[in-house]
């Protein structure tokens, strides 16, 4: 009886791969495993036309799973930013005062005794520094701005570029650095594409207070 039911269960498998179904889906309808399949089936390789069409088939059931898991990932950052706006609420001048420092503090140039600049890519972290200074009481008609570039970039598209997302005169541009080195044959790209953008502002009091609000706080976690 036994036999009988493998040979059966041996014939449905025959019959399946003569209609060009992969081990795979032979082997979730059968129950069979790899090894029994490749014994029973190696006289029956697939046809490239259906290799193919599995491949095919493989490749958009890979995408459909990277769909599906970048909306869970996506679905996952909302929540995040949900929770965590939540626990920010409004900065009030003194959180927005302290969190300069900090930026400062990690990204601001510390070795000239009269100039406070912060070198950075991103333009919206440039905007947060330029407001904290406002908040310093410097003008923005006070700043200076300095570009580093590369040299298959547009030297006036970077300017209004930089001049319009910073809300400052082209006047106040000094001539851009351009390096030697192409853009496009940077490895890392980091999303923003418009060089390095160092605001500048020249005041030695105001670097003294800046310097020392930054020895304030580290002398608060010695």
């Amino acid at each position: 009886m036994q036999q009988h039911k493998y040979t059966l269960i041996k014939q449905k498998a025959l019959e399946m791969r003569a209609k060009e179904m992969s081990y795979s889906q032979i082997k979730s309808l059968l129950g069979l495993s790899k090894s029994t399949l490749n014994a029973w089936l190696k006289d029956m390789p697939l046809s490239k036309q259906r290799i193919d069409q599995l491949r095919g088939h493989s490749a958009q059931r890979i995408e459909r799973f990277r769909n599906t898991m970048a909306v869970k990932q996506s679905v996952k950052k909302q929540i995040a930013y949900k929770e965590v706006s939540k626990d920010i609420g409004e900065l009030s001048k003194r959180e927005v005062f302290l969190s300069g420092l900090f930026l400062y503090w990690a990204e601001g140039g510390k070795t000239k005794s009269s100039t406070i600049v912060l070198t950075n890519t991103n333009p919206t972290m440039l905007n947060f520094y330029i407001h904290w200074l406002s908040l310093l009481g410097v003008s923005k008609d006070k700043l200076k701005i300095n570009l580093h570039l590369y040299s298959d970039m547009c030297v006036d598209k970077e300017i209004t570029f930089w001049s319009r997302t910073l809300g400052v005169s082209k006047s106040q541009f000094r001539k851009p650095y351009v390096k030697k080195s192409l853009l496009k044959n940077i490895n890392y790209k980091n999303g923003f594409g418009h060089g390095t953008c160092c605001v500048v502002y020249d005041n030695k009091p105001m670097c003294d207070y800046v310097l020392m609000g930054l020895k304030r706080i580290q002398d608060l976690f010695n």
